[in-house]
């Protein structure tokens, strides 16, 4: 839509509307973005990125910026602290692609500069993960994954695959694979393009990815006109992206994942698959209690229009000995929000 500043109120305003903490400022912010000399002090003309994030706080929204690892290097000690002085909330860097001493030496040095700073950090073309966010709790996710952009260029992004990395990567640490694709396709349809890309999976499979995937920074991927008015998008609104307890309830690898998470008083579920299946979710991990839910899933127009889901509103009895069951389509999955009975909606 262009890298202005009409561009990013605009993506502001859509983030405050549905309750988003932060809107990040991609590529081209302040040059070429391969350019690993460019100044990441400067901003390009069409941007007044301390008057944006002005204009950001006023909502409750705060900015990202994304920036190349070898500007960082160079840049950081004067680029960090001015960040901070024009209300930035963190940065998102990229490019590594590798994982050499002088890579590591490299992340430890930029936590431990943003820390000083006050900068949240999530590292793209990066290293899966190897436990450093329990010493630097503001590294909220990495990349070091192979997300939803590479539909962008390639096939490689099957729904097989999304039930294979919650066994393999995700168990490493968080993952940021960027979910939420709200144009779904058959896979016989299914074409790699880089304009108003497609994804190979149901809208209810999507929208499980933001519970079954671990990542304290979580992204919508798509486009603002995507998300407004579309079935699902009510979701989006309320899932968290930090939890208190996680609960692996059946699954077995690169077919089918069941994920229970709570956050407070709610909870969450999360159902994929790779093939047409019927899955039983058992509910036990509510602890006898009764719970008002939501419930996200495939219909069965789903096979042939992979955007169509149900929501319907259900009572789920933690107490009941028989799982709630639910028919999963091809690349399908379903996703729950159980609130404590008798309270807020």
């Amino acid at each position: 839509a262009g890298m202005n500043d009409e561009t990013f109120r605009y993506f502001v305003d859509f983030a405050a509307e549905f309750g988003l903490e932060y809107v990040l400022i991609d590529a081209g912010w302040y040059g070429d973005h391969r350019d690993g000399e460019a100044d990441i002090t400067k901003p390009i003309p069409e941007l007044d990125l301390p008057g944006l994030a002005a204009y950001a706080k006023g909502k409750n929204v705060r900015l990202l910026v994304w920036l190349n690892w070898e500007a960082v290097r160079d840049q950081m000690d004067v680029a960090f602290p001015l960040y901070e002085k024009w209300g930035l909330a963190g940065v998102k860097i990229d490019y590594m692609d590798r994982k050499d001493q002088e890579i590591v030496a490299f992340y430890q040095r930029t936590l431990k500069t943003a820390a000083r700073y006050h900068l949240a950090v999530d590292f793209h073309g990066a290293y899966a993960g190897s436990g450093e966010e329990r010493t630097f709790p503001h590294w909220l996710t990495r990349e070091g994954v192979m997300g939803l952009e590479y539909l962008k260029w390639s096939d490689r992004v099957t729904p097989r695959h999304n039930v294979t990395i919650p066994f393999t990567r995700m168990l490493t640490g968080p993952m940021d694979y960027t979910p939420g694709g709200f144009r779904s396709v058959t896979a016989a349809e299914f074409a790699p393009r880089n304009e108003l890309p497609v994804v190979m999976s149901t809208r209810a499979h999507q929208l499980a990815l933001y519970v079954v995937y671990d990542s304290p920074l979580q992204m919508l991927s798509d486009t603002p006109s995507a998300y407004r008015g579309e079935p699902g998008a009510e979701f989006l609104k309320v899932v968290p992206a930090t939890w208190d307890e996680t609960r692996v309830l059946d699954g077995k690898i690169g077919e089918y994942v069941v994920i229970a998470r709570r956050h407070g008083s709610e909870w969450f579920v999360g159902a994929l698959t790779d093939a047409p299946r019927k899955i039983a979710i058992p509910l036990g991990f509510l602890g006898g209690k009764a719970f008002d839910a939501t419930i996200w899933a495939d219909t069965r127009d789903t096979t042939t229009n992979p955007n169509r889901l149900s929501v319907l509103p259900a009572r789920l009895e933690g107490k009941s000995p028989r799982p709630l069951e639910l028919s999963l389509a091809s690349g399908g999955g379903a996703v729950l929000h159980l609130r404590p009975a008798g309270g807020k909606k």
